[in-house]
């Protein structure tokens, strides 16, 4: 599979040549390494490179880096082609689209158009959507240039690693022998390595947020409802969201503001009529900590962290506080930890097979009986199959039926009480460590896998919870501080994490080799 990843970057840069373009002919050398979209966009006004030449400049990178990381798995053999023509437009009208001739990363189980969508399994490995998610179409028509899938977790079964049948196991860039986290590992990684400017993943409990966390990026799990899941292989669909994974805060805005919206497919998407801004680049504030109240929740933050950890956390709040905050330590939500309880139901025999029917229309491939039938090479994942095969509704308590973000008896109780604490104390948003713990070893990640914030909250109440670098541990390890806020109030979370990572800038990149 590697071999022939090669073999397409070869391919992919011939036809660059055959193809021809508007864009200059001459060679540039261009250091993809933190490259942002400003940056490129002012790049591209300057004629300092095109489009295609970025392009070739991570598809290099690519090559030269990704065999020891493993995290992309396909590449687009259009690539070159459709920045060419981003160029000839740009140099037609002279007007950039908002993600105009930028490269993103796409997680392996969101429907591309002509690339495969394997959501890491031997059942979908051969796999090719018609048409793209309707968010890829969103970003499409921003500009943005799909240049590669990334790998992960089978099925997005784990947080705790990335592994799949089809591709194998993804590495932490800054320390080979640890996990990029799971299930979006593949994502993390090849943006935290550069290999693409920008990049997507899903979270279901941890998914965007873990990875981002464990590989020094911002990600952004937004509120339920802001931005359509159409096209996208679920795994609990009532938790489930898509968001942008990135090297700084104001590229994951950016990807955001293209994405949300209403989409008649996602009938949870209706709920965000008349609560999207005009933009949300608005929010992007230096001084965005300024007077803001944040809420320190101990109840998760000293359960049992690592020392190191927990000192970068620590820190954190008073970095926060030199930049204007006021820092509400400690926060107590009434009935926390009943409220947390049985909050997981079992969907995903259902939401699966209903993708398998929408988009895969193979006669063969109809059930979770015929997923197992096919196999995996992933003992965790077999182990998982067996689960999901097998169990349905709601863990802990199955007397109670599983609803919707507004109508789950449960869900709605959870998020009203974290809400009201949040008014009584005139909070702006809760924070704590989005891993108490370091990343685990890979070959001892079950054991080692130890607090992870992320599945807690925000997956059940619906509330969006964004990371941001918080710094270091030994090792070179990367750590990520979470802020949470209320329904729809991704314009104060992007004030607050802005203010957070300019005053701070923790983001390094890995060293590759």
């Amino acid at each position: 599979m590697k071999k022939r990843i090669t073999l397409s970057i070869y391919l992919i840069l011939f036809l660059g040549i055959l193809i021809g373009c508007d864009s200059p002919k001459k060679e540039v050398s261009i250091d993809v390494n933190e490259l942002d979209i400003t940056q490129i966009h002012q790049a591209y006004k300057n004629r300092d490179y095109s489009s295609e030449q970025l392009v070739k400049a991570y598809l290099k990178q690519i090559e030269k880096f990704n065999k020891p990381l493993n995290a992309i798995t396909s590449l687009n053999s259009e690539a070159l082609e459709i920045a060419q023509k981003l160029d000839a437009e740009y140099h037609k009208t002279g007007i950039l689209r908002p993600l105009h001739g930028i490269p993103i990363l796409v997680k392996d189980n969101i429907n591309t158009k002509g690339m495969p969508t394997t959501g890491g399994s031997l059942a979908l490995q051969n796999f090719i959507p018609e048409e793209n998610a309707f968010i890829i179409k969103k970003l499409v028509a921003a500009g943005a240039i799909i240049i590669a899938k990334t790998n992960m977790a089978e099925w997005a079964f784990s947080a705790k690693h990335t592994e799949s049948s089809t591709f194998g196991t993804t590495h932490n860039p800054y320390n080979l022998d640890f996990v990029p986290a799971g299930s979006s590992g593949g994502t993390a990684a090849g943006v935290a390595s550069n290999f693409g400017t920008i990049g997507l993943g899903t979270d279901t409990g941890n998914s965007i947020r873990g990875p981002s966390s464990h590989n020094a990026l911002v990600g952004f799990r937004t509120t339920i409802g802001l931005i359509s899941r159409e096209g996208i292989i679920p795994l609990i669909l009532r938790n489930d969201v898509v968001g942008p994974m990135c090297k700084t805060v104001e590229d994951a805005t950016k990807v955001m503001e293209v994405m949300v919206g209403y989409d008649a497919k996602d009938s949870v998407t209706k709920n965000s009529k008349g609560k999207v801004p005009d933009n949300y680049t608005q929010f992007l504030q230096k001084d965005g900590l300024k007077g803001a109240r944040i809420g320190v929740l101990r109840e998760l933050s000293n359960n049992n962290p690592d020392s190191e950890v927990l000192a970068l956390f620590e820190k954190s709040l008073v970095d926060m506080q030199n930049l204007g905050a006021e820092i509400i330590d400690t926060i107590a939500i009434p009935n926390f930890a009943t409220l947390r309880e049985s909050q997981w139901c079992v969907e995903f025999r259902e939401d699966v097979e209903a993708y398998l029917a929408t988009y895969v229309k193979n006669d063969t491939i109809q059930t979770i009986e015929d997923i197992v039938r096919i196999g995996t090479k992933s003992a965790y994942a077999k182990k998982q199959l067996g689960f999901f095969g097998s169990n349905s509704g709601r863990m802990g308590n199955p007397e109670i039926s599983c609803g919707d973000l507004y109508d789950d008896a449960k869900r709605v109780a959870f998020r009203k009480a974290i809400e009201k604490r949040m008014d009584e104390l005139k909070l702006d948003a809760i924070v704590y460590p989005t891993w108490n713990n370091k990343p685990a070893r890979i070959m001892a990640f079950e054991e080692e896998y130890k607090g992870d914030n992320s599945q807690i909250i925000a997956p059940h109440t619906g509330q969006p919870a964004f990371t941001v670098p918080m710094g270091f541990t030994k090792g070179t390890l990367p750590a990520g501080l979470q802020f949470l806020g209320r329904m729809y109030d991704e314009p104060t979370l992007i004030k607050l994490v802005y203010s957070y990572e300019q005053g701070t800038k923790h983001r390094v990149s890995p060293i590759l080799n």
